[in-house]
């Protein structure tokens, strides 16, 4: 089983933690980011363990649900937590399956129900999301239902039916804030209906007032669950608690001045929960300034085209030769009826559409929620050629057990995947990276490599660092700087140079999260052939290794932290040490001139360094 075979990864922490402050403090300003509803769910099994939770510290919501995760889960039993709540959020998957198998029998026939079920209940990124405390599967499922829930009702109008799509739609909204995207897949669908009434002739106006009716009873029933989830309370913190940063900062952060208006008013009259319109405040700050890492370059933003190439790297091969099969079913007119075509490509053609142009690409995760109508879609093509002609049975039992086969072959690194023609989930790192390749996932692993090699003394630049406890999961190395440590803090005491064993995880030896000016401070490892792979997403090398880049990155981020807090003889201190390591790192020198420019006094500077 996936879900006790891996570690924590990097978001689960600040989830489970979330959820239950929710349950136990009603305190909606701890991750506000997303939506409540995976963490309600997946805590549920946690309510009746005897469990320590840690003191709120008034720390920015970040580091309170960050730090305050790790604490909750490494002060407690990590392992039971973890399984526990994994296996909760697991029931959504579960559900979606089913979802997929009701609506592929229901348009296409048994049969084409069980082929699309077949190809999800093997795809290895659902395997790899399905168990984990994350809100990408969630809203996956959630999107399709409110889909397929419309459909049913358009097939047969009854009040019950359109109940049933406000309380789908009003819990897409209360999974992930990107669910909102079902509210123009709903209108286009609509559109899309009355449009079809237009061209066979028939008369608009009723058509169009039932129409707006319906927007008018989804939209009240999706707003009340909504609000249901929040507790009806437009207060993201209870007891005059207000989130930090304040709604106000958050604003004063985002650029674009529509986007500022339409929060700050829906904010001031309090139509939706305040820590909902702070999580969508927080998403476009995200956004903002979000890298992303393709076949290893880094790109200071987002880029259109991240999104198709994750798409064919990350799919299984047999996957992407049934998309071509829907194609020629297309082509041919084996899938004919109108209205089953437009619910099937319009909701996952605008929402690959809008994530293409979002800015925010951190893996395949992003993009689920367009499959389920794909393996639908799936199911109903190859089901219509194997009607036209039996020996279609072949092709669809070798893509099938292709699907099964590629899938087992990555067990347990699912997280890892990509298909066989960029090499499999050892190469994934190469072409992308985060949650595509390492997501902080491989410690279990990592220390069964260490015990079975009997190795004590190690260094390891853990992606995970901060965010998850590698002592408890008996990985002892000492840390090495990261972007973790550069966000987060910690003691980090490196020598200059090393000797012995060095771990260094994928998503730190790629250097996307440093921006394309920052020099990678591991890239010299990329031109080292290391000694072993752990978990497709862990290097291990041996030698003698300079690690003054690392270093100077690390006393770069004290000066800083030491200047913001007003020490400025330390700010100058760290500053030089970062200097003089690295005098071509930016981010070190930019430290040292601006503890130079507040001590407002002049460092002497000889052959180029101070």
């Amino acid at each position: 089983m996936v879900a006790s075979r891996i570690s924590q990864t990097w978001d689960e922490g600040a989830h489970i933690y979330s959820g239950y402050s929710y349950w136990k403090r009603g305190d909606f300003g701890m991750n506000p980011e997303h939506p409540p509803l995976v963490k309600l769910l997946a805590t549920v099994p946690l309510m009746n363990l005897p469990l320590r939770t840690p003191e709120l510290q008034n720390r920015n919501f970040k580091f309170e649900e960050f730090l305050g995760g790790r604490d909750f889960l490494y002060r407690n039993n990590a392992d039971r937590i973890l399984f526990r709540t994994r296996m909760a959020a697991s029931l959504i998957t579960l559900l979606l399956g089913l979802l997929i198998f009701l609506a592929g029998r229901e348009l296409f026939g048994t049969a084409a129900g069980l082929i699309a079920l077949a190809f999800f209940a093997f795809d290895p990124n659902f395997l790899a999301h399905g168990a984990l405390v994350t809100t990408d599967v969630g809203v996956t499922c959630f999107l399709f239902a409110a889909v397929y829930a419309y459909y049913r009702y358009k097939e047969k109008p009854t009040i019950a039916r359109l109940l049933l799509v406000g309380l789908a739609v009003g819990v897409t909204f209360a999974t992930k804030h990107s669910g909102i995207l079902i509210v123009p897949i709903l209108l286009a669908l609509g559109l899309a209906e009355l449009v079809r009434v237009a061209i066979a002739r028939e008369k608009l106006l009723r058509p169009a007032l039932r129409t707006l009716a319906e927007v008018l009873v989804v939209s009240t029933v999706s707003l009340v669950v909504l609000w249901a989830f929040y507790g009806f309370r437009y207060a993201a913190r209870p007891d005059g608690m207000d989130i930090n940063p304040p709604m106000t900062q958050l604003l004063g952060e985002l650029h674009r001045p529509g986007e500022v208006r339409t929060l700050s008013f829906l904010s001031q009259h309090h139509v939706l929960p305040e820590a909902y319109l702070y999580g969508l405040g927080d998403v476009r700050k995200i956004v903002e300034f979000s890298h992303s890492y393709l076949f290893g370059k880094v790109y200071a933003h987002g880029v259109w085209f991240y999104f198709p190439v994750d798409f064919v790297i990350k799919c299984t091969l047999p996957f992407l030769l049934v998309m071509v099969l829907i194609l020629a079913a297309f082509a041919r007119g084996w899938i004919r009826d109108t209205r089953k075509i437009v619910f099937l490509t319009i909701p996952p053609a605008i929402y690959f559409g809008q994530s293409m142009f979002s800015g925010l690409n951190l893996g395949i995760r992003h993009i689920l929620p367009i499959f389920p109508y794909l393996f639908v879609l799936g199911g109903a093509a190859l089901w219509a050629m194997f009607e036209r002609d039996r020996r279609w049975s072949y092709v669809i039992a070798a893509l099938l057990l292709f699907q099964i086969v590629t899938s087992a072959r990555a067990f347990p690194n699912y997280l890892a995947y990509s298909n066989e023609a960029w090499g499999g989930p050892a190469n994934t790192y190469r072409y992308l990276s985060d949650s595509n390749a390492d997501w902080a996932q491989q410690l279990k692993q990592v220390h069964q490599y260490l015990d079975r090699h009997d190795i004590k003394d190690c260094w390891f630049a853990y992606f995970g660092e901060r965010v998850v406890d590698r002592n408890y999961y008996g990985v002892t190395c000492k840390g090495l700087p990261t972007i973790s440590t550069q966000w987060l803090g910690g003691e980090t005491d490196v020598p200059t140079t090393i000797d012995g064993t060095v771990l260094i995880s994928a998503g730190v030896l790629s250097g996307y999260e440093f921006l394309p000016d920052q020099p990678n401070p591991y890239e010299s490892f990329k031109k080292v052939k290391p000694v072993a792979e752990i978990g497709d997403g862990v290097f291990v090398y041996e030698g003698h290794f300079d690690m003054s880049l690392p270093v100077a990155y690390h006393h770069a981020k004290e000066s800083e932290m030491a200047l913001s807090e007003g020490r400025i003889d330390d700010a100058i201190k760290e500053g030089l040490i970062a200097y003089r390591l690295a005098p071509d790192l930016p981010k070190a020198e930019r430290a040292l001139r601006q503890a130079r420019e507040h001590n407002e006094r002049e460092i002497p500077v000889s052959s180029g360094r101070p």
